[in-house]
């Protein structure tokens, strides 16, 4: 397989482009090939069987294609299917992962109060709570289960300031804004909220999402493979997605160009 093979990109809905804008920022060269799967988002609420069947019927779409790697766009289908993926396929399989780390981090030593946000899936699987354990002891963490925000994003209601903004306080409020040193984006679909979540807090908290280490990672693979495109490839990107509704191509559209989604 050449390196100007594409690379697969995959999600539950549309929250993923936020990825695919990050790859296009840093690795500019790269063919993509990103399937969005609305018409059964979300997977946050989902099953782990219906999310592990659901990402193999994807991954093997994107596998036939000649893809040359798999970028699980999505923390959900990440922590419920990343490794059955792996075993399954002999191309890299890159998974989302929250930037606790990063968080963590952020604080020198000292000890921080933080918020991830994610699905509920998200939260409850064994592979959030191996990271957390890492950093439990020594900080202050709290899980937040978002599921409406990726409601929002795939109704379209991006925009819409009441409501996004109704619907971070209904969640967030319960927090002391004072004392929060960061929210963790963990769902691909949240980051294209950060404005709002900027607007949310004090200045002194920062919004972190994992979409730069993960195509960071992505890079530092693809490079040690020798897959990774040279300058003279043209990158692109090509888009399906489960739901083939107009509505949903124009707002695939105008997320892919959202100048906040990467850093």
């Amino acid at each position: 397989m050449s390196s100007y093979a594409p690379i697969g990109v995959f999600d539950s809905g549309l929250g993923g482009l936020s990825v695919v804008r990050q790859i296009r920022h840093d690795l500019p060269h790269e063919r993509i090939l990103y399937v969005a799967d609305s018409k059964r988002a979300p997977y946050g609420v989902r099953s782990k069987e219906e999310i592990i069947q659901f990402s193999i019927e994807i991954a093997d779409s994107l596998v036939a294609q000649g893809v040359k790697a798999i970028v699980i766009a999505c923390n959900t289908a990440t922590a419920a299917a990343v490794n059955i993926l792996r075993e399954r396929y002999s191309i890299p399989i890159i998974g989302m992962e929250p930037a606790l780390k990063v968080a963590v981090d952020r604080g020198a030593g000292t000890r921080q109060h933080i918020v991830v946000a994610a699905t509920p899936l998200t939260l409850r699987e064994h592979k959030f709570a191996q990271l957390l354990e890492r950093f439990n002891d020594d900080h202050t963490i709290a899980k937040q289960p978002c599921p409406d925000l990726v409601t929002l994003v795939e109704s379209g209601q991006l925009h819409n300031h009441d409501l996004v903004m109704q619907t971070l306080h209904r969640y967030f409020d319960q927090y002391d804004y004072a004392s929060l040193d960061s929210i963790v984006l963990g769902c691909t679909h949240f980051v294209f909220f950060k404005p709002y979540f900027e607007e949310l807090v004090e200045s002194h908290t920062a919004i972190l999402d994992g979409n730069k280490g993960t195509v960071r990672h992505l890079a530092v693979v693809l490079e040690s493979l020798g897959k990774l495109a040279d300058e003279s490839q043209q990158g692109s990107v090509h888009i399906t997605n489960s739901d083939t509704s107009a509505r949903l191509h124009d707002l695939a559209l105008e997320l892919l160009n959202a100048s906040h989604c990467y850093e």
